[in-house]
């Protein structure tokens, strides 16, 4: 029968003996466990931010856009003549079975004042749907109103970057603005959703009926026209079907033929998204296996100087086994050793991982995220090392014959 109790002590004063090769047989865990916490941190970061993005931008979307069209046989740049119209925007959500909602818009930088105040921001024109699809939240006012869009009312939803320019502490509701030179009353606050993964500021942005911009902001040289059509599908499983009638329906009103392409194009924001996160996922396991390497080479590290401790220990053992100590009562005792020393430095490589990863994320402005499988796939991995690449090194001083042992030098 092995008696655990004073096999463990035996090993863990035999690694208080001898400090300094313990510390440095730990390094090589505790640098592979760190590097492990800290990929893992940042690959699942990046997927947590997409997942932000998604759904900062909302679901089941699609967006339609002007696409490059050809002038005199030259073919021009994408979106330089605006191909889509409020009429394209009406018939999709009345002949489109699998379309939820359908909100059109178009966009310009303008400069936006209220009393000695100004900010350069991005004015956007669109319908009461387009809040609804992009999943905003108004925090203060209301939204646009189907009145707003036919009246050709002067009314603004702000975001929140432009109510701290602007307004600063002060409520803005019903406040009068100038976008252009042209006054508008300020109807609602949209609740804050910061930047994206690409870095832009999702609150820098002013909402104004389309109408109304089409007629006194923009001063469009395309009466009627607009620069995109948001879209959300009914659900999920509708996306797909959606995709196709919209591009069936504009290349039916746009009087396009077969062997022509189209002038205006679909995008899956969804589908594009998910591909954002399988690639995201993929870099995640590269990291995760490179810094793997870095637990392997810490494992062999373990495994050299525990091979090492063994000859430098010959004699000790020879004399346990000579006071009773059986083969297998050896080889646990190595084994323990290698353990220890795995699991201690996967804590301190724990440690180091989250500081490094904080680090990252205070320096680098990056997001990073560490679970908890992170965290018991490092110390688990970390351990089965230890087992794995010290066991050759027990099971040989379990074999040596205690005489030999006993004379060596």
């Amino acid at each position: 029968m092995i008696d655990f109790s004073s096999t463990f002590k035996m090993a863990l004063l035999s690694l208080k003996v001898n400090k300094m090769r313990s510390i440095l047989t730990s390094l090589g865990i505790i640098i592979g466990v760190s590097a492990v916490i800290i990929m893992l941190a940042v690959g699942q970061g990046a997927s947590v931010k997409i997942q932000k993005d998604m759904a900062s931008m909302g679901s089941n979307l699609l967006m339609v856009s002007s696409a490059s069209v050809t002038s005199g046989g030259v073919r021009m740049g994408r979106g330089t003549k605006p191909t889509l119209t409020m009429k394209d925007a009406l018939a999709i959500k009345k002949n489109c079975p699998s379309i939820g909602l359908v909100a059109p818009y178009s966009n310009e930088a303008k400069q936006v004042t209220y009393g000695n105040q100004n900010w350069s921001t991005s004015i956007t024109g669109t319908t009461l749907e387009y809040i609804k699809i992009r999943d905003w939240e108004i925090n203060l006012g209301r939204n646009i109103t189907e009145e707003d869009v036919s009246n050709m009312s002067k009314v603004a939803i702000i975001g929140n970057t432009v109510a701290n320019e602007l307004f600063g502490d002060l409520d803005p509701i019903n406040k009068t603005i100038r976008i252009g030179g042209v006054p508008f009353k300020v109807i609602g606050l949209l609740k804050s959703k910061g930047q994206s993964s690409m870095g832009h500021d999702q609150d820098d942005f002013v909402l104004i009926p389309i109408t109304t911009g089409q007629k006194k902001v923009f001063g469009t040289n395309f009466p009627g026209t607009i620069s995109m059509i948001n879209i959300k599908a009914k659900d999920s499983d509708s996306i797909n079907s959606a995709e196709t009638e919209v591009a069936e329906l504009l290349r039916t009103r746009h009087k396009i033929g077969k062997k022509q392409e189209d002038d205006f194009q679909v995008r899956n924001l969804t589908q594009m998204m998910e591909t954002m996160k399988s690639a995201v996922r993929t870099m995640s396991l590269l990291l995760g296996s490179i810094a793997s390497v870095s637990l392997l080479v810490g494992g062999i590290g373990i495994m050299n100087i525990m091979l090492v401790s063994v000859t430098e220990r010959t004699k000790e053992i020879g004399i346990r086994m000579a006071i009773g100590a059986k083969s297998q009562d050896i080889r646990i005792q190595f084994l323990i050793e290698s353990l220890l020393l795995s699991i201690i430095g996967g804590v301190i490589g724990l440690f180091i991982g989250v500081f490094g990863a904080k680090l990252i994320e205070f320096f680098g402005s990056m997001t990073v995220y560490i679970s908890g499988f992170s965290i018991v796939l490092s110390l688990g991995f970390s351990g089965i090392i230890g087992v794995a690449f010290g066991y050759y090194p027990a099971y040989k001083a379990s074999l040596l014959n205690p005489i030999d042992a006993l004379r060596y030098e």
